[in-house]
């Protein structure tokens, strides 16, 4: 067995104020009241909340504040994402901190929730890094996962276990949950989804072990989520499948299909081009039919009325 403690902090995020010493009490009740903790995950953009203007221009003291907790109490610490304004560019930035208080790795999110994170610019390196002695994790945000390439690249770079701070205030949260337990069973890995409340989301934040099944799923409110995970079951899955059924990732490794969808050269993508823009919805404009009889119902009216 090689066990390791993850607690999700799904907490009331605000839009308007800075959140940092909100997580830095609740990192601390977390550790007064499961002391074995081993790494402590926030939800997407909670330190400053979701709007850019909110926050500051350098995060370096903060992140600071944030090393010194996780070498105070020896855990690994992901204090969710932020934007960050790097070379007159905008990011949403995540960083990975270890028991030492060492940023081990940084990583900006991949795929920008557009249309609405607009302005955010794209990052293109994967974060992955060893926790020593218990096995391998990597790191996508929110929107990323809608991406399967994300995750495939990850776990082909040998991750058991994916970090996954989300903001999701939407209808499309049942979504998200049904997403998380298909890549974890897909990939063979524990999905460690954590979301916020208030402007944060709403909450419903998931564990999910590596054969797709839900471990925990949390409701609306504020709650510590301390789990404990164990990557031999994720290693044993990947060498003999999910109760000695499919070997995904061997039978991927082993395809004899080439997915030239990737390849500009040789696929042709006249479809996708035919989708026209990335932009923002537009309210729907009525049919021929439907102003017709909303112009008729005006007329009625008019002639009622008199």
């Amino acid at each position: 067995m090689t066990p390791f403690s993850i607690a999700g902090i799904q907490m009331d995020v605000s839009a308007t104020e800075n959140n940092v010493e909100a997580m830095k009490h609740r990192i601390n009740i977390a550790m007064s009241r499961f002391s074995w903790i081993d790494m402590i995950l926030f939800s997407e953009l909670a330190p400053y909340g979701p709007l850019i203007h909110n926050h500051p221009d350098s995060l370096a003291s903060d992140i600071e504040a944030f090393q010194v907790l996780a070498r105070h109490h020896k855990i690994w610490l992901i204090p969710g994402s932020m934007f960050e304004k790097r070379d007159g560019k905008v990011y949403n930035t995540s960083v990975v901190i270890n028991p030492q208080g060492e940023i081990v790795g940084k990583y900006d999110k991949m795929f920008p929730f557009m249309p609405y994170e607009m302005g955010v610019e794209s990052g293109d390196e994967f974060l992955v890094f060893d926790v020593p002695e218990v096995g391998r994790f990597g790191l996508s945000i929110c929107y990323d996962m809608w991406f399967p390439e994300t995750t495939r690249t990850l776990v082909s770079m040998g991750v058991e276990v994916l970090l996954h701070p989300v903001l999701t205030g939407t209808t499309d949260r049942d979504v998200e949950l049904a997403m998380a337990r298909a890549t974890a069973a897909q990939f063979q890995c524990y999905v460690v989804d954590i979301n916020g409340i208030g402007a944060g989301g709403l909450g419903r934040s998931c564990v999910v072990g590596p054969g797709g099944n839900m471990l925990y799923e949390a409701r609306g409110n504020e709650e510590i989520i301390p789990i404990e995970i164990d990557l031999d079951i994720v290693r044993r899955q990947r060498e003999l499948g999910q109760n000695g059924l499919g070997q995904v990732l061997k039978s991927f490794r082993d395809r004899k299909a080439d997915f030239t969808v990737y390849d500009e050269t040789k696929f042709d993508h006249s479809y996708q081009n035919s989708l026209g823009p990335l932009q923002m919805p537009k309210r729907s404009q009525p049919s021929v039919k439907d102003h017709n009889i909303t112009e008729l119902n005006v007329i009625t009216g008019i002639a009622a009325n008199n």
